[in-house]
């Protein structure tokens, strides 16, 4: 009996350990392929247009770049191996009326950083303090909302 007490509490502490432990992160194939893909124009490093994306979700994850406006292959390789270029999950209901303390800017980089949005525009904070504003998605044109737990809906979503 106290063998499958001992075998059921180490049973219990392992499914316990997994549940708080972050899901397993990207592995060096997974960001070699994607820094090739970022990587456009082959210069070794991601600027401009083809690391906008990128720089925003280093700023939303509060990692710093050595050259702000510049990520190097070392820069990417490390934030992608710590998952900071996952895309966020939005939570139920986004997007959701509260206090947003967002400054435009830190809204438009969790709109950048959300997936395949650029040329966020005309963002304004309506009533329900909710950043909305006109973005492009997939080559088309997107309304685009970002409330104050950081979840961005588009208009495709809706």
């Amino acid at each position: 009996m106290r063998k499958f007490i001992g075998i059921a509490a180490l049973a219990a502490a392992g499914f316990a350990a997994t549940s708080i432990v972050p899901a397993i992160a990207a592995t060096d194939a997974e960001c070699t392929d994607m820094w090739t893909k970022a990587d456009a124009n082959k210069d070794g490093k991601l600027i401009g247009t083809e690391g906008m994306r990128y720089i925003a979700f280093m700023r939303v994850n509060n990692k710093t770049l050595v050259t702000e406006g510049t990520v190097t292959q070392a820069e990417f390789m490390e934030a992608c191996k710590g998952d900071t270029y996952k895309p966020r999950q939005n939570d139920a209901g986004a997007p959701l009326k509260g206090s947003n303390s967002f400054t435009e800017g830190q809204a438009k980089d969790r709109a950048m950083a959300h997936g395949n949005i650029e040329s966020v525009a005309s963002l304004k904070k309506d009533d329900d303090g909710i950043w909305r504003g006109m973005a492009m998605q997939n080559g088309k044109e997107t309304q685009v909302a970002i409330d104050y737990k950081g979840n961005v809906v588009t208009s495709a979503q809706q």
